[in-house]
């Protein structure tokens, strides 16, 4: 997992050509003005997804990670919670391979994710994002998907 402000982003866009295309995506929207909804990037390979929700209660949130994709997830308004934790020895919930997506049952410490900062969440990271802090807050975030 990486936990960073966007102007850090090239340190880590060097891992892999299709990260340098998910970072360079971000870097290049104007939060303003981009409209919700799915951008191809490069293919299936590479692409992000603009969407807008209200925090939830934990209890509302689940804890995923991903089996095709590693996500880049950054916020450009809203604060919210995530949990995260390492894939060892958590209780699976449920596993949907045709949409990319693991369901767990654990405990997970919290990091706050304010505009500007993102997240990158590897296969094994599993992550428990849409948790409110405090209040409900209104979170428009871009998650860019990346195949592995």
């Amino acid at each position: 997992m990486i936990l960073d402000k966007i102007e850090n982003y090239a340190l880590y866009a060097t891992i892999t050509d299709r990260l340098a295309k998910g970072f360079e995506f971000i870097k290049n929207i104007d939060p303003n003005t981009i409209e919700l909804g799915t951008y191809e990037i490069e293919d299936k390979a590479v692409f992000a997804v603009v969407q807008e929700y209200d925090t939830k209660e934990i209890k509302d949130c689940l804890l995923e990670s991903h089996i095709k994709y590693i996500d880049i997830q950054y916020v450009l308004e809203g604060t919210e919670l995530m949990g995260v934790a390492t894939k060892k020895d958590q209780k699976v919930l449920e596993v949907d391979t045709e949409k990319d997506f693991i369901f767990y049952e654990a405990e997970t410490p919290y990091i706050q994710l304010v505009p500007g900062m993102f997240t990158v969440f590897f296969p094994d990271d599993l992550h428990r994002p849409c948790v409110k802090d405090g209040a409900i807050s209104r979170v428009k975030k871009v998650v860019v998907k990346v195949q592995v």
